[in-house]
């Protein structure tokens, strides 16, 4: 029997030294549930303590599930990672890409190489994650229930940062991921993801776009304010959802700690949830979890993301390659992703384990403490 008594000890210090309001923590290990801890408040200015069943904006922590989806898609038979793009979404044909001239002007050109479907889910289609460009901002304007599909019709409006396939960029690339899925499958994304993954899993607490009485039970959000060294309540709302029919492939979920849990215990278990559903091949899984930059554009992935280092990147998560570079003691083959408001799974199949972990606080502070939470797991665990 394993003794989390350090993990829970650190934790409870994220409340005093990180101004965290409130936090839940799980350990899975072999499909069961070995450690579970709650401290702090949901709600900090009326002390509203956690309760474990509040549900939480994961932002990024979406972006492994849209790419699950997607490659559940690719199971079916509905595409080849391989093909352009433009072949489902015709908008994308004609790309432009920013060209940079030694003169210091720059001129909109035609790409060299059109954006892949691959290129998505590895964050090097060229997207930025400008969520206030002019195109986003005309079609909300024009639908401001802004679905899906009509807005990854307008980020094809805007230039390409660089050539498909030469640099690594944090983007809008799942969100389009998410039209894109739309496309192939003939179906609402967030009926997609509910149908092959929610429904399976029995994730009935997991949403798009949640209906009030599950708004009301989100923890209240906040921001942390570094000049003042407190977190402060800010409006409880995601951002990065444009409207009521945008199903935001890159942070739109909505979901508790419990629910998550299950679909990172079916990718600890290379597919397959304690329940016995399959939503992905062993195959899948091996490869979201293979890095796909060369050295070149690994570098990039690491400048100015600490967190990365030691990591390189898969399909919507990163992936440990090597020991010794990175800032915590994860085996090779590790993987998972982070969110805005301090969300984090990490999941290791060759160990049969997984770790989620949610706050509430925008500036987060990931790169303190999901190392830390994941170095004393990965001591216990071995």
């Amino acid at each position: 029997m394993y003794t989390f008594s350090s993990l829970e000890k650190y934790l409870d210090t994220v409340l005093v030294r990180e101004k965290v309001p409130g936090f839940d923590c799980m350990v899975i290990h072999d499909g069961k549930q070995v450690f579970r801890h709650t401290a702090g408040f949901s709600d900090l200015e009326n002390k509203i303590p956690m309760n474990g069943k509040e549900h939480f904006y994961i932002y990024s922590a979406s972006k492994p599930i849209a790419c699950v989806a997607a490659l559940h898609a690719m199971e079916e038979g509905k595409y080849l990672l391989n093909q352009p793009l433009w072949w489902y979404l015709g908008e994308y044909a004609n790309c432009k890409v920013k060209t940079y001239h030694d003169d210091g002007t720059m001129t909109l050109e035609p790409v060299k190489s059109h954006i892949r479907i691959c290129d998505l889910f590895s964050m090097t289609a060229g997207l930025n994650y400008d969520t206030n460009s002019q195109s986003i901002r005309d079609a909300v304007a024009k639908n401001p229930k802004a679905p899906t599909r009509e807005i990854v019709r307008a980020i094809a409006n805007e230039p390409l940062d660089f050539e498909p396939g030469s640099k690594w960029q944090y983007s809008l690339c799942h969100d389009v991921l998410a039209g894109f899925v739309e496309v192939v499958t003939g179906e609402r994304f967030a009926d997609y993801v509910k149908r092959v993954i929610f429904e399976p899993l029995g994730m009935n607490d997991t949403y798009y776009h949640p209906p009030k009485e599950v708004y009301d039970n989100i923890s209240a959000q906040y921001r942390f304010n570094y000049t003042k060294g407190i977190p402060e309540r800010v409006e409880k709302k995601n951002g990065y959802v444009f409207g009521e029919e945008y199903d935001a492939g890159g942070a739109g979920v909505v979901t508790t700690l419990e629910d998550y849990a299950k679909f990172a215990t079916a990718l600890a278990n290379f597919g397959v949830g304690a329940n016995g559903a399959r939503i992905l091949s062993k195959a899948s899984v091996n490869l979201l979890r293979t890095n796909t930059l060369n050295p070149a554009i690994l570098e990039e992935f690491t400048d100015g993301w600490e967190n990365n280092i030691g990591y390189g990147y898969g399909f919507g998560v990163r992936t440990k390659i090597g020991v010794g570079r990175g800032g915590d003691l994860c085996s090779v083959g590790e993987f998972g992703w982070d969110g805005a408001a301090g969300f984090l799974v990490s999941v290791n199949p060759d160990k049969k384990m997984a770790v989620i972990y949610a706050q509430h606080m925008l500036d987060p502070h990931n790169h303190i403490i999901h190392p830390k939470i994941k170095n004393i797991v990965n001591q216990i665990i071995e």
